[in-house]
């Protein structure tokens, strides 16, 4: 069976997905496209013969998707991931789900309602082969109990748009995702660190930041967000067990030596570092909608508590690094929850 996805946004996270559909994954066909910019999405569209539809309500009713792609402007994802479990049709969202935290609850009450998983949130990491990894070292004890969590994301340089909320909102949500799936655990605190800021940065951001979480049984993780750390981009997580820790491995490149130098390459963006997640996450994504099954990424329920846990770390930020309890609903059993 082809899957026939069709695709709201495309821009340039839609365009690259559009892309890796129709020349990566095997199984999948992007049949139609829609975009605010209507020439926008013509464009996209004529590249793989997708037909342009004028809105994204328009697209999730077409007869000829069979699966829905949401890469639009973040306040959008809520009303198009409604309208596709309403319509009974699989879709996967890119972050966030929803820009509110009581949009994603909207998700997840719909979604509960319609009685099967039928949302994926596009939080890559988990797809990432060093990530799973350390899940599979977490998973079978082999460091003891974890206690501690080390991680750093970094970026070159952002563009001027970027806010200091978005290091929060945009950056450290990734972390966020990735350690509640890594350590099985909640996190239920959140804290904002402003160091000595970086003179290579916009006076209106705070640059870098330090977060601090911590989770239900206890685990304590400090997350370094340096966004204009200027010599690549360098994403580092460690776990401290009982008995030993796990550090994620850096991507795989070879060794220079020259000048009396060994090194060694840093990837400059998130596509070059993750490549090969976001190619796994589709093809997994598309294989389970080929088989009527549920899928087995990031829930709807991960998107809500990763919105939820953001919003604490900015109203930490804020309020000038005040501790913030994440207030979070009990997880439903329709997600593998008690309540």
């Amino acid at each position: 069976m082809t899957v026939r996805v069709g695709v709201i946004g495309a821009g340039m996270i839609g365009q690259d997905h559009i892309r890796r559909l129709t020349e990566v994954v095997t199984g999948a066909s992007v049949t139609a496209v829609t975009d605010i910019d209507a020439g926008r999405a013509a464009q996209a569209a004529a590249r793989f013969g997708a037909t342009v539809l004028p809105t994204g309500a328009d697209l999730i009713d077409s007869p000829h998707v069979d699966a829905v792609l949401v890469t639009s402007w973040g306040p959008t994802h809520a009303e198009h991931v409604l309208n596709a479990v309403a319509a009974g049709k699989p879709v996967f969202c890119e972050k966030p789900l929803a820009t509110t935290a009581e949009d994603c609850l909207r998700v997840v009450e719909a979604e509960r309602a319609h009685g099967r998983r039928l949302v994926q949130v596009g939080f890559m990491r988990r797809f990432d082969p060093g990530y799973r990894q350390m899940k599979e070292v977490l998973a079978a004890g082999s460091i003891g109990t974890p206690l501690i969590v080390h991680c750093a994301h970094r970026n070159p340089t952002v563009p001027d748009a970027y806010h200091s909320a978005m290091a929060a909102q945009d950056t450290a949500v990734h972390e966020i995702d990735v350690l509640r799936w890594l350590l099985d655990d909640e996190i239920v605190s959140a804290q904002v660190v402003s160091p000595r800021a970086t003179s290579r940065r916009f006076e209106h951001l705070q640059d870098p930041q330090i977060m601090l979480f911590e989770t239900a049984n206890g685990v304590r993780i400090d997350l370094e967000v340096f966004v204009n750390c200027q010599y690549g981009y360098d994403i580092q997580c460690e776990t401290v067990g009982e008995e030993g820790l796990v550090r994620l491995p850096d991507p795989a490149a070879v060794g220079i030596r020259t000048r009396g130098r060994h090194s060694t390459a840093v990837p400059q963006d998130w596509k070059a570092r993750f490549a090969d997640a976001f190619d796994t996450e589709f093809r997994e994504w598309i294989a389970s909608v080929a088989a009527g099954a549920e899928p087995t990424g990031p829930s709807a329920w991960d998107g809500y508590a990763a919105t939820v846990i953001t919003d604490a770390t900015v109203q930490s930020l804020d309020s000038g690094g005040r501790l913030v309890t994440v207030d979070m609903k009990p997880r439903p059993a329709f997600y593998g929850g008690t309540a």
